[in-house]
């Protein structure tokens, strides 16, 4: 009787297992809605919930405004997106809080795959190790020289940053 009971309750026990790890998943739905802010290349925000959500684009890392083609970045990604109704299809947070995701526009254009295509931004290998498109997408634009890959030598963002340190104020008396 023990263990008839134990079988009739392994299908519901299942079940609510199933539905929570649904609801975890979707706790970073996918979502649509208007960017209203270009920060820099791979930084924007989209009106969601009545609310202004920051959003980094997956797999891919822009130049910083500072550095060379910064500024570039930013316009092309303000170009393709600006005012414009987005998708987003989630990958959680990093560790600022910003929302990780693909941005899509309405007719299926993929932001993240775009601005890697012109040459605007790398494939941020660090964090898509494994993702064959922007690679693919990094290695066509470096040869056709396009965007910042008309520079022979682009210094990549995380070198920028890591070699990027306030410089030390020497007294003089």
């Amino acid at each position: 009787m023990i263990a008839s009971t134990s079988r009739r309750r392994l299908p519901r026990v299942f079940l609510s297992v199933l539905a929570a790890l649904f609801l975890a998943h979707t706790a970073h739905a996918d979502f649509s809605g208007p960017v209203i802010r270009v920060l820099d290349g791979d930084t924007i925000e989209v009106l969601h919930n009545n609310r202004a959500e920051r959003i980094r684009l997956n797999g891919i890392d822009c130049p910083e405004k500072g550095q060379a083609y910064g500024k570039r970045a930013k316009q092309a990604a303000s170009e393709l997106v600006f005012g414009k109704e987005v998708t987003l299809q989630t990958h959680g947070k990093d560790k600022y809080g910003r929302t990780i995701a693909d941005v899509l526009l309405p007719d299926g254009t993929n932001i993240n795959h775009e601005l890697v295509k012109e040459g605007w931004c790398w494939w941020y290998q660090r964090y898509a190790p494994e993702n064959v498109i922007l690679a693919e997408l990094q290695q066509r634009a470096r040869k056709a020289g396009r965007g910042l890959w008309a520079d022979p030598n682009p210094i990549p963002p995380w070198e920028w940053r890591r070699n990027k340190r306030p410089t030390e104020i020497t007294p003089t008396f």
